[in-house]
């Protein structure tokens, strides 16, 4: 039914997506995307990290590589992460979106336009409204959108915003991020 996933995350984003990713089962195969708000000089340090708590395969995104199952891709620092029609990701330079870039809402849209109903989108934990225009864009396509709880995220603002503009289907902790993750393989 599903065939990726796209996570949006800034402030706390480190602490969250560790969470969600130890949760996580082995068996789990479906691509997902990453856009964490990071500083413009920013390492692969995210991907080495999160690679140590998971099976699966981290890696930060290269331009025209062929998405594939069970690997988890990361944009790099100061590049837009894209998902083509080809199921193929791209990067590019353009303009910062909420000051950001890499940023959510290129990501999510881009990705609602070739995955459709089939697209999985998460918002954590996050300091800017990055991210609410790419949910109303999965949404619209008839993916399924979850937003972690404020009440358990380090910095709510991200995830209200997102609730304050959207009926989304999940309300979740980090931990039910997980299970609902694992439940759908």
């Amino acid at each position: 039914m599903y065939s990726a996933v796209v996570i949006g995350t800034s402030a706390g984003g480190l602490t969250a997506l560790s969470k969600i990713f130890s949760g996580l089962k082995e068996e789990f195969n479906l691509p997902i995307m990453i856009v964490q708000h990071k500083h413009i000089e920013s390492d692969d340090y995210l991907a080495k990290y999160l690679g140590k708590l998971s099976p699966l395969h981290f890696k930060e995104a290269d331009d025209k590589e062929t998405i594939k199952k069970g690997y988890v891709y990361l944009a790099p620092a100061d590049y837009h992460l894209l998902v083509e029609e080809d199921f193929t990701l791209s990067l590019n330079v353009d303009e910062k979106v909420f000051f950001c870039r890499p940023a959510i809402d290129v990501l999510f849209e881009t990705a609602a336009d070739a995955y459709g109903q089939r697209l999985i989108g998460i918002v954590l934990t996050g300091a800017n409204e990055d991210g609410t225009q790419g949910m109303t864009a999965i949404k619209k396509a008839g993916g399924l959108t979850v937003v972690q709880d404020p009440k358990c995220a380090e910095v709510d603002f991200m995830p209200r915003q997102v609730l304050s503009k959207l009926k989304v289907e999940h309300i979740l902790t980090l931990e039910k991020i997980a299970k609902l993750l694992n439940s759908i393989i």
